[in-house]
């Protein structure tokens, strides 16, 4: 664990440089066939594809050296639930606390860079990320997800993190959850420009509705899985987003294609964004609103991240 809580780490940084993709790159990668059920979580038990998720990580983790940057890295938990783990024949594993002690090994192996480098737990929605209409409602989802939040909890990690959130009624789950390890942690969804989420809701009526039925609330919220250039039009919506809003949002991890979730879920071929392009419109967004984490989602690969460490680098010289 970073020696600085979370939270102080967070309000002393002036930006934090988020990682890029992890899953989808391993996903382009034909040694590397993603399990139906956990996706990566399954990789550091099989030497070759934990040697492909430490090489993703470990760019990630040179190029914050380099830059000497804070960095923000995720467990490889995303898919790592009770039944998840179950149906891949891993019941008995402590799958999450491995995942972590895998990654928390590569950023000891840094040295003194290692303390500015923060992990969080990651997990997320039952269902698919991009139909709401899946969502649990919120007290099925405190009871499905809590068995994985105490897992994650359990070990060192720096803060834990439910991303890639379509809906309200899940969120609200996942948040109770989590406020109930005493653990700080962040909310993110994913965000149309019209500044709600997929469900339909506000960001604004969104993040109020977390805040005031959770204790103690996230410490913050993030969007991700997001193109930049629709987070803007999200902020900046007269109606769904307020200056609380900003307030409480401190990033964005951004893919690189400026379409509908709709279209993402439904697309085989990876639609990239020059990198120059990227890491210029993204580290953009700490001028324009403030944002704190910044980092990459779908489409990003460690060019896209090197790119942003520099523009990000840029604002301290």
């Amino acid at each position: 664990m970073n020696p600085t809580p979370f939270s102080d780490f967070l309000k002393q940084s002036k930006y934090i440089l988020g990682e890029g993709a992890v899953i989808e790159r391993l996903r382009r990668n034909p040694d590397c066939e993603l399990d139906p059920h956990i996706v990566n979580s399954g990789f550091i038990y099989h030497a070759e594809k934990r040697a492909a998720l430490a090489a993703i990580y470990r760019q990630y983790l040179d190029i914050g050296f380099r830059h000497d940057v804070p960095l923000l890295l995720s467990t490889p938990t995303w898919r790592a639930s009770r039944e998840r783990i179950a149906a891949a024949g891993l019941t008995g594993m402590d799958v999450n606390g491995d995942n972590f002690r895998f990654l928390d090994a590569l950023r000891s192996s840094y040295g003194a860079y290692a303390r500015k480098v923060v992990i969080c737990g990651l997990l997320s929605c039952r269902g698919n990320a991009y139909d709401p209409g899946q969502a649990l409602a919120a007290a099925d989802a405190h009871e499905f997800h809590a068995w994985q939040v105490a897992m994650l909890a359990q070990t060192e990690i720096d803060f834990l993190l439910a991303a890639t959130l379509p809906a309200l009624s899940e969120a609200i789950g996942l948040a109770s959850a989590m406020a109930a390890t005493g653990k700080p942690y962040i909310i993110s969804f994913v965000a149309r420009p019209e500044g709600t989420l997929l469900d339909g809701t506000s960001l604004k009526e969104a993040i109020a509705a977390i805040d005031a039925t959770t204790h103690p609330r996230p410490l913050a919220y993030m969007v991700n899985c997001t193109h930049a250039s629709i987070f803007r039009a999200a902020l900046r919506h007269e109606v769904n987003s307020s200056p609380p809003v900003g307030d409480r949002l401190v990033g964005l991890l951004a893919n690189t294609a400026a379409l509908d979730p709709e279209e993402l879920d439904n697309s085989t071929d990876l639609v990239e964004e020059d990198p120059e392009v990227f890491g210029r419109s993204v580290a953009g967004l700490h001028g324009e609103f403030g944002m704190k984490i910044l980092g990459g989602c779908c489409g990003t690969d460690d060019r896209h991240i090197r790119c942003l460490a520099s523009r990000l680098a840029s604002l301290s010289s």
